[in-house]
C-alpha cells in the first residue's frame, strides 16, 4: 500500500510546533494524526537545510516543499512559473566568481518547457528569502581606527606590451573601515607596491 501524501500545510504545522512550541514527535504525531516516523523524517530534513524556523516559516508551500524535499516534483499548473530552489541559491552564491546573474541563467536552462521567473522577479525572491535567514551584528567603526586589507578574487593577467609575455597580477584592495574610502593597485606578487 503506498504512503499517504502529507499536505504541505500539515508538515509546517508540524514543524511549527517542534521548533516553536518545542513538542515530543509523539504529542505532534497524535496533534497531526501523523506516524512519529513521519514527524521525525519533517523534523530531520528541516533541521539539514542549515536554516533556523524563522526562515522555514516565511516560506510558502511551494518554496518549503521545494527547500525540505528537492527530489519531490512540484506539480505547476498551466501559467504557475517554476519557483528557485532558493536555498541552492544561497549556498552557490559563497562559491567564488557564482553570480545571481549565472545561477538565474542555470535556473531558465534547466526549465525549458515550463514558464520561468524573469531575472528581476528571480532576484527578489532570493532577496525576500535573505532578508529572513540569520543576521550578523552591525559592526560600528570609529574613524581612524581600522583598515580592512585583503587581495580580491582570483588573479588577473597582464600581458607585457613590450615582450607579449603573459603574467599574473594579484589585486591588493584596503578600505577604511568608517568611510569605506578603499584603495587597490595590482601586484606581481603576494606583495603590494605603494605608490603614495
Amino acid at each position: 500500500m503506498a504512503a499517504q501524501r502529507v499536505a504541505m500545510r500539515n508538515i509546517k504545522e508540524c514543524l511549527r510546533l517542534k521548533f516553536e512550541g518545542g513538542l515530543s514527535h509523539e504529542k505532534i504525531a497524535r496533534a497531526l494524526q501523523l506516524s512519529k516516523g513521519a514527524v521525525s523524517k519533517y523534523v530531520t530534513a528541516a533541521s539539514e537545510t542549515g536554516l533556523e524556523w524563522a526562515a522555514l516559516a516565511a516560506l510558502d508551500e511551494v518554496a518549503l516543499a521545494a527547500t525540505l524535499l528537492p527530489t519531490a516534483k512540484v506539480r505547476h499548473t498551466r501559467g504557475e512559473r517554476v519557483l528557485p530552489d532558493l536555498l541552492t541559491i544561497h549556498r552557490e552564491l559563497r562559491r567564488k566568481g557564482v553570480t545571481l546573474q549565472l545561477l538565474w541563467e542555470e535556473y531558465v536552462a534547466a526549465h525549458p518547457e515550463q514558464p520561468t521567473y524573469r531575472y528581476t522577479q528571480f532576484v527578489d525572491h532570493y532577496g525576500r528569502y535573505a532578508s529572513t535567514l540569520k543576521r550578523s551584528m552591525r559592526q560600528q567603526q570609529r574613524a581612524g581606527e581600522k583598515l580592512f586589507i585583503d587581495y580580491a578574487g582570483p588573479t588577473q593577467p597582464v600581458i607585457d606590451p613590450a615582450t607579449g609575455e603573459i603574467s599574473r597580477a594579484y589585486i591588493f584592495v584596503a578600505a577604511l573601515g568608517a568611510s569605506n574610502y578603499t584603495y587597490a593597485c595590482a601586484t606581481r606578487g603576494g606583495e603590494p607596491r605603494w605608490t603614495g
